[in-house]
């Protein structure tokens, strides 16, 4: 397996942020997801459109620091 050339720069890319907030997300206990949904007014069923979006945007936006120099 190769890695992208930058990927010591991973942290950086909106769509690996992206990505780590929906595994933090998918650890909390029901209880608190369904709290934090509530509170942004999200139903669970909107979540795996919303970060396949999400991850779609953030791999269109450029992102100079995430670039070798």
């Amino acid at each position: 397996m190769k890695l992208i050339p930058n990927a010591a720069q991973a942290y950086r890319m909106l769509s690996v942020q992206i990505a780590a907030l929906a595994v933090v997300f998918g650890t909390l206990p029901a209880d608190q997801q369904s709290a934090i949904l509530a509170l942004i007014g999200i139903g669970p069923e909107r979540i795996p459109a919303l970060l396949g979006l999400g991850v779609i945007v953030a791999r269109l936006i450029h992102q100079p620091k995430t670039q070798e120099g």
